[in-house]
Parts: C-alpha cells; structure tokens; sequence
C-alpha cells in the first residue's frame, strides 16, 4: 500500500510538473490574442521553448505521423528512375510526370514539385539556417520526408512541402511556397495508380513484400481522394481536396472509407465552383485568433486540424490518426511552438536600409495610421520610441511591437469571394470524432481575415488568390490594376523584383514568359478587385503618399 500510495504522489508531482512547465494554450473560440501576439503559445520557459522549436523545425522537415496514408517505398522508385533500359514502367512515368523532358534523377521529381534547396549553413543568412534533420545538410531537398520502418525507407511529403519560400536565393522555412504543386502530385499519382501492374512493377523495381505491402496500402487510399486542378500554377486547393474527399467516405463520425466511394461521391459546390488560394505563411498566426484566410477556422490548435487536413486529404484511417494524435502530445507542442516562433524575414536582411529614406517612411506611417490600423493592427517601429532616438537607422527601422486586435474580424472589401464560399463544403469536418474531442471548428464566413502586415513586403503577388502583382498595383483603382502578369521565382533581387513598387516587375524576364507562368485575372475565382482605395470616384492617394505607404510597410 505505502508504494502504491509513493507511485501515485510520484505520478501527481510528474503532472504538475509538466503543467508548471508547459501551460495548456487557449484555442477557443473567446480566446483574446495579447498585445505583441503569443510567440510562445505554451508559455514555456526560455530553455524548454528553445528545444521544442528546434525538435517542431525538425517534425515541419520529416512528416511526424508515422500513420499517414501515402507512404511509398523509396528503394524501388529510385531503382526505377534510375534504370535508363527504357523499361515499361519509367516510359509510363515520364509520360504521366510529362512537365519533365525525361525524370533521370530522383531529386527531379520534387523539384517539379516545387521543394527547395536546403540553406546551407555556412552560406545562408543566420535567421533563416534550418537545423537539420540528422544533423548535416541533407542530400534531398526540404520537402521531402522519409520515415523508416522495419529498415525500410518510406516516403512523404512534409509540412515545408507548402510552406517555404524562395527568396532571391534563400530558402525560408514558414513563407508561402509560390508554386506548390502537391494537388497536382495527387492528381498525377492517381493517373499513375490507375496503371498500376503488381507483377510488372515488383519486377522491374525488385521491390520487398514489406514494400509491396506500403505500396498498394497507398495505393488504395488514393482511391478514397477527392482531387481538384488549381486555377493556375502558384495557387493550391487543399482545402477543395479535404472537403471533396470527405463526399467519398461514409457520413460518420469516423468518416469510414467506404465501399460506393469510387462511383458516388457525394456531390459537392466544388465540384464545379473554385475554391483555390495560396499556402499561408506562418509568422502571422502568432497575432491571430482565427485561421486561414476567411478566419473560417474559429477554435481549435492550428497545427492539429492542418494535420487533420492532411490525413483526410492522403486517405488516411482516420482511427489510426485519432491514436496517433492521443499519443503523441509533446510532438504537436513542438511544432505548434516551432509555428508560432517564426518570424518574417525583413527586407534589410537583402538590401540596405539605406534604401528606405526615412522621411518618406514616417509619413507613409501617418498616413497608415489613419487609414489601416483598425483592420491589420499597430505596427509600432523603434523610430517612435524614447530609448531609440540616439539609434542609428538600421535599428530605428526595426518593429517594436505588433498590437493586432484582440480578436480577429473578417471583412469583405470586394475581392474575389470563391474562396471564403468554397469553406461551407469544409463544415461538414465538425461532425468528425476528431474535431469534436480536440475542438476544432469551421465556420464558413463572408469575407477574408485583414492579416498583420509583418513581412508584407516578402508577401507579393498580393491578395489571397495572388491576382495583384505588386503594392503599387493594390494602390491602384482596380479598374487599372494589370490584367495579366507574368511571374516567376525571385532568385535575383534587381532582376526579379521591383523594388519601387516592391513586387514583379512590370516587364518579365525573359525566362518567366510561359504559359504557365501567366496570370490572367479575367478568369473566374482570379479576380483582382476590392480593397480598392477610391473615394467618391476619387483616388484617396497621390503618388507621393503612394511611395510614403509602399516605403513604410518596406519596413514591417
């Protein structure tokens, strides 16, 4: 009795212990954000809260749910890809994967897809260095995630796959990836699968009965994805993709993958109406109350119900999943805190602040106090502050604090609403076992979220469907906005970006003139109206303060 009676005290300081340690975060519905957001949403000591955003920077590299549903051997498609005998199954690929003139190395594939170098530590910008998943800088690119079990290397893709960003060479972890193509992936893998011979492939990729057995478990999971093409390259419809594969599963709380999936799908607004955006970046979410554009995402941690999304949108058994999630607490901690501690890159980490002038900065933020603090918060820079006035300008420059509203509000300013509509199909994730114990819910609204302006300037093309090309095309009445651009990826900062506008440049390289890479907002669900600063048919703006406002959030 005396033991038992010691395990069970033992048992309640272990528990109280964690809960001095790491508080539970408040993601309800009434949670009111503080003033400068909650970096440390846990609110963990400075030492704990240093080893989860490491271990969470990992977990966003190497996907952590050892149960999710695509996981495809590694060994035999690189036997396959890196066979040149013209066997049937590479000359099917390459027929499928057509973007590609041939796929002859195994890293081509998720380049198409859209993944990034890894930065290098010796070379890249301090802030932005990843630490890497075994310890040195890994020979894939970031994306990629491979889970080993039983000595076998299976395959996914990771949190980075969206979200990280290219920018004039640097590769940064939580910025919008600006032309993902994980919805194409399924599209495209699907094909495949209907091509699908078990004693061809065996064959030809010597293929283990371990390795068989993860193949066709993909395999018939894909079957249970509901797919949708993305308007144009550079936008995502995952979203579209969860809704759409939840009408292919039975209607219960576990969302069973069932036997009339295939034929019968429930049918959905989506399956005619758009319902794309870009991938969010995620140094904003600290300030917010709300996810995802529209704010349709009113309780419930961020990270879990992205997961959630993820497994829905993968074919996933949503049993195994609910597991997964019961048992592994510390690594949603972890990447829930590595999430909320990133921040923006600023744009003095690629160009002089020298380049900013000062003057014109100070009245671009009279001019944004007057007229944008009440929907995207108080941007307080170092400039306005006692203990800086003696501060050189590269300090001064610097945001003290951000003071977002308490609680987030969504407004509808006219841009383009397929989006925030589409999110009615998303609601029917309430009824899920899953959302219900772990409080995650979806509300469609009508309208978009107005975001913090932290990193605004590294956020272009503009909007939540990328249809404004530069902020000097948002200043613009929309009746003059362009009606088509060209895009492409910032690799060089004088060719690639104008910094005056602070955007794309109005006239394209040559590189980025294709198809593909043409934007045209005359197509549906591509509008750039809205948030149009005319008032009584008048420009609120000269180009002056035009400058003054472009300059001041240059340094946000």
């Amino acid at each position: 009795m005396g033991l038992k009676l010691c395990s069970i005290l033992a048992s309640f300081c272990l528990c109280f212990l964690y809960v001095f340690v790491s508080h539970a975060a408040d993601w309800s519905e009434g949670y009111e954000n503080p003033p400068g957001g909650r970096p440390n949403p846990h609110q963990l000591s400075s030492s704990d809260f240093k080893s989860r955003v490491f271990e969470g920077k990992i977990h966003a590299q190497r996907y952590p749910v050892s149960t999710t549903g695509v996981l495809l051997p590694e060994e035999p498609i690189k036997r396959i890809l890196n066979n040149n005998d013209g066997n049937p199954i590479k000359l099917i690929f390459n027929q499928i994967f057509k973007a590609f003139v041939g796929v002859d190395d195994f890293n081509d594939l998720f380049r198409w897809l859209g993944l990034l170098e890894y930065p290098d530590e010796v070379n890249g910008l301090e802030q932005f260095v990843l630490p890497y998943p075994d310890g040195e800088k890994p020979d894939y690119l970031l994306g990629y995630s491979q889970i080993i079990e039983n000595e076998t290397k299976l395959l996914t893709m990771s949190c980075a796959t969206c979200h990280s960003g290219q920018l004039f060479g640097q590769t940064v972890l939580g910025m919008s990836k600006r032309f993902p193509r994980a919805n194409e992936f399924f599209i495209r893998g699907v094909s495949a699968s209907k091509l699908y011979n078990r004693f061809i492939f065996k064959s030809y990729s010597k293929a283990t009965d371990f390795e068989m057995f993860h193949l066709e478990r993909s395999l018939n999971n894909l079957e249970a994805v509901g797919l949708k093409s993305p308007l144009t390259l550079g936008l995502d419809t995952s979203l579209a993709q969860v809704a759409l594969s939840l009408n292919k599963r039975e209607d219960t709380e576990w969302a069973e993958k069932s036997s009339y999936y295939e034929r019968w799908p429930r049918p959905d607004v989506l399956d005619h109406q758009p319902g794309d955006s870009k991938p969010a970046v995620w140094w904003n979410l600290k300030y917010k109350d709300r996810w995802l554009s529209d704010g349709s995402v009113i309780s419930g941690n961020p990270i879990v119900t992205n997961l959630l999304w993820n497994e829905v949108g993968r074919g996933s058994d949503l049993k195994e999943f609910y597991d997964w999630l019961q048992d592994n607490s510390r690594i949603i901690e972890e990447l829930t805190s590595a999430v909320f501690s990133i921040e923006a890159p600023r744009l003095e980490d690629f160009f002089d602040s020298s380049r900013i002038p000062k003057e014109s900065a100070l009245k671009g933020e009279v001019l944004f106090n007057k007229t944008c603090t009440k929907c995207h918060g108080s941007h307080i820079k170092n400039w306005s502050l006692e203990e800086f006035k003696n501060s050189n300008w590269s300090t001064q420059i610097k945001t003290h604090r951000v003071d977002y509203p308490k609680k987030a509000k969504v407004k509808d300013v006219g841009t383009d609403p397929y989006r925030y509509m589409s999110m009615k199909s998303l609601e029917q994730l309430n009824k899920l076992r899953i959302s219900k114990d772990f409080n995650v819910v979806i509300q469609a609204q009508e309208g978009y979220v107005p975001p913090p302006l932290v990193g605004i300037w590294a956020r272009w093309p503009y909007f939540h469907n990328n249809s404004v090309p530069s902020l000097c095309a948002i200043f613009t009445p929309q009746d003059k906005r362009p009606k088509r651009y060209y895009s492409g990826s910032p690799l060089d900062k004088e060719r690639h970006f104008d910094f005056e506008c602070n955007g794309y440049p109005t006239e394209a390289p040559r590189e980025w003139r294709t198809s593909e890479h043409l934007y045209d907002t005359r197509r549906e669900g591509m509008a750039n109206t809205g948030h149009d600063f005319v008032k009584d048919g008048e420009e609120m703006f000269t180009q002056e303060q035009k400058r003054n406002l472009i300059h001041f959030l240059q340094t946000l």
